[in-house]
């Protein structure tokens, strides 16, 4: 069948008729429907329901003011190595546990509020703005401007000052749990870095032979290691306690000692001294006999163990800070008490 056989459809207006006529051929599938019919919500026509939305976002922002404090309450509360049990989790860090919980109630407590606000008390109606350029006229910038007022009088927050205030009161408390994270940067050191196993009648008990050193143990010009009695290697915080407590142990004769202090405190020329180096905490192993000299062997620094442990080269700021020991009755060396000052770098806390 060719093309002039088909019979055209009397239904079907032909171009030119459609031309001279102004007949639509199709609606425009991309026409504007335009905004819905506004419809008033409850609380738009009741203002008892009103009141109530107010008081819900009101409790919300409340909730979250306590949470924001039972946040803080919980460091305070548990400790970090607690462990509880909670169903269905199981066993979980007491710490964690609460600070996750009242912190996300902080936080979804403020986020409720605020849409449960926005979605009943603020203005609903829907409004179509035309786009224009980026760079707005000076008239549009002032129609932003008093729009934005318009929204913050339609809002209500200056009629309705019981969601003003509580919203601020839990929007500023909310930031104090940031200020307890800085608690996590490190624990606080209280007057750990000032105090070591030492006291007095701690035995020195040698670290080559686990043995407690008697005077006539240690020879003029030999360099001894030491540790207080009780600290042994099994023990979980033995790192961190000799880190402190480590001492080394020189015997001089008396005559050669200029320090009328180190001379009070040693015993019969054996003086001890803080293994720990005052610069960066390495422990000191080196010592020249002849110049009663120690060495550390990380940055070089020098003391002089005839003279009180003085630096005499190198970057140490400070000292090696000195044991005062004696002999108990049974002969063998003891501490006379702790150190006197930090041993160890230079830290915040030196007095």
């Amino acid at each position: 069948m060719s093309s002039q056989e088909i019979p055209e459809d009397k239904h079907l207006p032909s171009e030119q008729g459609d031309a001279h006529h102004g007949v639509a051929v199709a609606d425009d599938p991309f026409a504007d429907p335009g905004l819905p019919v506004h419809k008033p919500r409850i609380q738009d026509i009741d203002e008892q329901a009103a009141k109530r939305s107010e008081r819900t976002v009101a409790m919300l922002f409340i909730l979250s003011m306590l949470a924001t404090i039972g946040f803080i309450a919980s460091y305070v509360i548990f400790p970090v190595d607690k462990i509880v049990y909670i169903f269905p989790i199981g066993k979980v860090s007491a710490l964690n546990f609460s600070l996750g919980m009242t912190l996300g109630v902080a936080l979804f407590c403020i986020g409720a509020g605020a849409v449960h606000w926005a979605r009943t008390l603020m203005s609903d109606v829907e409004v179509a703005a035309e786009r224009h350029e980026i760079a707005a006229p000076p008239e549009v910038k002032a129609q932003v401007l008093q729009d934005f007022a318009d929204g913050a009088n339609e809002s209500g927050i200056a009629r309705r000052p019981l969601i003003r205030n509580t919203l601020l009161g839990a929007m500023a408390m909310v930031p104090l749990a940031g200020v307890m994270l800085l608690r996590d940067l490190g624990p606080l050191p209280e007057d750990k870095l000032r105090k070591t196993l030492w006291a007095k009648g701690k035995l020195l008990i040698n670290d080559n032979t686990n043995e407690p050193l008697r005077p006539e143990d240690v020879l003029v010009g030999s360099l001894t290691f030491a540790r207080p009695e009780g600290l042994e290697e099994e023990q979980h915080d033995f790192q961190v306690q000799i880190a402190k407590a480590a001492l080394m142990i020189v015997r001089i004769q008396p005559d050669d000692i200029k320090d009328k202090k180190e001379l009070e405190w040693s015993h019969d020329g054996i003086v001890a001294y803080s293994k720990i180096c005052t610069h960066v905490g390495c422990p000191i192993s080196l010592y020249e006999q002849q110049t009663h000299h120690v060495l550390c062997p990380c940055h070089q620094s020098t003391f002089d163990l005839s003279d009180g442990a003085r630096v005499i080269f190198g970057p140490a700021g400070h000292a090696l800070p000195q044991l005062r020991i004696g002999v108990n009755d049974e002969g063998f060396l003891e501490a006379l008490g702790d150190f006197e000052e930090p041993v160890g770098p230079a830290f915040w806390e030196r007095g």
